[in-house]
């Protein structure tokens, strides 16, 4: 049979064709559309950052003719809170724009302020949500910041700050003094799952709205501290905030929003296991990130987390010391980083915390005696040579070395193993039965789990060197390395034989109440290990009451060789930050709290990528 082309075929082929026009013609509009839609975009990003620098020259105006000299606890009125930034703008190849490409090595489980506990969560808080004042890394003075000058009380139990006017958070909305009385109400909620915050904030009696850019601290008695407790704290909007009653806020995993140079695209979408990128947030009142986008990635893996960094995925790594020697060796890494070995009154230390309290009842850590003998156990000087390198050295206590609130007459407890049996057997912790194991007063062995972050080689090593230690004193320690999200579960709970950690410095001069007074084991307070000193509860109140310096020292020198006598920590080491940076980042430069800017305070970024060299484009 013969195949013909009639007229059905014909019109079949002409519906088709005028599809394939149709379809072709629509993928062109969308196009166009789509071009539209973008240059709308760009040009509303435009016009936001163009009256936003408006908005910042008229300030600058106005602030410029109202400047007043400061006078005793009264900073100038209209201080500028970006001086570094601006000597920065003065070199030639200054720029805006490219990528800072960061990782964490752990999973965030919240970035809403308040509910994020781990120091992760806090540096990317850092950069959305400002503080009323910010800690100048050169001069450790502080800085006016949302606020534009404050005023100290006499007596130092009122502080009155003025706002900048002109600001506004992310969304638009503006900032004003209610928004920092809310914030301050919010925390001090008991019904807002908060407990770290509230604790620091306990001393201050209220805050009170005297106009809509001005409010009042009060306190309830005289603290060495309180510039920075009132200055330092985040602050939160209210109109975004307020919608969720406390039940509600407390499950929220990912709402964040600020005044800061730096946004989430949504600020209410954000869930574990999601990406954490901020963009340039295009309405900031100050002058503006120098970075388009801050991106934060969570390996946990160290080894993918070095390959990452050698294949140009990272911008920045913060080594270990093998890691840290290796790569100094590496020709290419050199050829394309800056290195920094600094030390800093931030960088914290680690330690192990002995449970005192399990189910309601004392463990054999509760005897002083068996932490001191734990101590003398632990060869912190090998974990110092073979585990850091020589890049850290052994801890006496929670504070730094060599600054004002270390006492220089504390030496660390040596590694003695036949005093530490002495000990423990003072403390009736003897072999009963003959099998190699020490067994507690209560005849229970002593046998233990010491629990630590999962996916890191440096507690890896120190753990298995002190598992030998310990067995050498009859005492069997299994190493129990967790997620962290998990650990930090069993920490709130108490539900822990042993963990070590780190706590990096949260001040210059650092307030040690949440860690080590009594008050802070209840409530899932970070005194986990249930440590009672009523002598350093004493001490820490007196120190924290005490305004002058010169009569504060001793004080905290005290509550550090008390510290050292009870050993509710064993302190281990204080370690030296190490880090690498993609050379495309300049103006990085050492300062009093180790380098210009610090991630987990808020402060301006004074580093910038000049334009040849930016790698990421938008």
């Amino acid at each position: 049979m013969d195949k013909r082309f009639g007229v059905k075929d014909f019109v079949l082929f002409l519906l088709l064709a005028g599809l394939i026009v149709c379809v072709l013609l629509a993928m062109k509009q969308y196009d166009r559309q789509w071009e539209v839609l973008r240059e709308i975009q760009k040009q509303t990003t435009l016009q936001t950052q163009e009256l936003s620098q408006i908005r910042r020259s008229l300030r600058e105006g106005i602030v410029a003719r109202a400047t007043t000299q400061s006078t005793g606890n009264q900073t100038a009125a209209g201080a500028d809170p970006f001086p570094r930034v601006k000597e920065a703008q003065q070199n030639p190849d200054y720029a805006q724009g490219d990528w800072l490409v960061d990782n964490f090595g752990a999973n965030v489980r919240k970035l809403t302020p308040l509910l994020g506990a781990d120091v992760y969560a806090r540096v990317v808080e850092s950069r959305v949500v400002e503080w009323l004042l910010y800690i100048d890394p050169e001069t450790l003075e502080f800085i006016p910041l949302l606020a534009e000058s404050y005023d100290v009380s006499k007596d130092g139990l009122t502080i009155k700050f003025k706002i900048r006017q002109g600001i506004t958070f992310s969304d638009g909305h503006p900032m004003t003094a209610d928004d920092v009385v809310f914030t301050f109400d919010w925390i001090m909620n008991p019904k807002v799952a908060a407990p770290r915050s509230r604790s620091l904030l306990d001393n201050i009696a209220s805050c009170e709205k005297l106009g809509d850019y001005e409010v009042a601290f009060r306190f309830k008695k005289p603290y060495y501290n309180s510039l920075e407790l009132a200055g330092g704290m985040g602050i939160m909007p209210k109109h975004f905030y307020s919608k969720y009653p406390p039940e509600k806020f407390n499950e929220q995993l990912g709402m964040l929003m600020g005044t800061g140079p730096y946004k989430l695209r949504d600020p209410e979408s954000w869930r574990p296991g999601t990406k954490i990128e901020l963009i340039r947030n295009e309405r900031y009142w100050g002058e503006p990130g120098p970075f388009n986008r801050i991106i934060y990635n969570e390996v946990i893996e160290e080894v993918a987390a070095l390959t990452m960094f050698r294949n140009g995925e990272l911008d920045r790594f913060g080594a270990q010391p093998d890691e840290y020697v290796a790569l100094r060796k590496d020709e290419k890494i050199t050829a394309r980083t800056n290195h920094f070995e600094v030390n800093s009154p931030l960088n914290g230390y680690r330690y192990i915390a002995w449970n005192q309290s399990r189910n309601g009842k004392p463990t054999v850590f509760a005897d002083k005696r068996v932490r001191q003998a734990m101590t003398m156990l632990t060869d912190r000087e090998r974990i110092c040579k073979e585990v850091y390198l020589g890049y850290a050295t052994v801890a006496t206590g929670p504070f730094e070395p060599g600054t004002g609130q270390a006492d220089p007459s504390v030496k660390p407890w040596p590694y003695d193993v036949a005093a530490a049996k002495k000990l423990l057997a003072d403390a009736g912790c003897t072999d009963r039965n003959g099998d190699g194991v020490l067994d507690a007063p209560d005849g229970t062995p002593m046998r233990f789990k010491l629990t630590y972050p999962s996916g890191l080689k440096l507690y890896d090593r120190a753990i298995f060197l002190m598992k030998d230690d310990y067995a050498r004193a009859g005492i069997a320690m299994e190493p129990d390395p967790l997620d962290f999200a998990i650990l930090q579960t069993r920490m709130e709970n108490k539900d822990f034989d042993v963990i070590s950690l780190g706590w990096g410095g949260g001040s210059v001069e650092g307030d040690i109440t949440q860690m080590f007074h009594s008050s802070q084991i209840g409530d899932k307070g970070d005194n986990f290990m249930s440590y009672k000193s009523p002598e350093l509860d004493k001490l820490i109140d007196e120190a924290k009451g005490t305004v002058d310096k010169e009569k504060r020292m001793p004080l905290w020198h005290a509550c550090h060789r008390i510290l050292h006598e009870d050993q509710p920590y064993t302190f281990l080491t204080n370690q030296m930050a190490l880090s690498f940076y993609d050379k495309r980042f300049k103006n990085i430069k050492p300062s009093k709290l180790g380098l210009n800017y610090v991630s987990l305070y808020v402060m301006p970024v004074p580093w910038y990528v000049p334009t040849a060299e930016q790698k990421y484009k938008d």
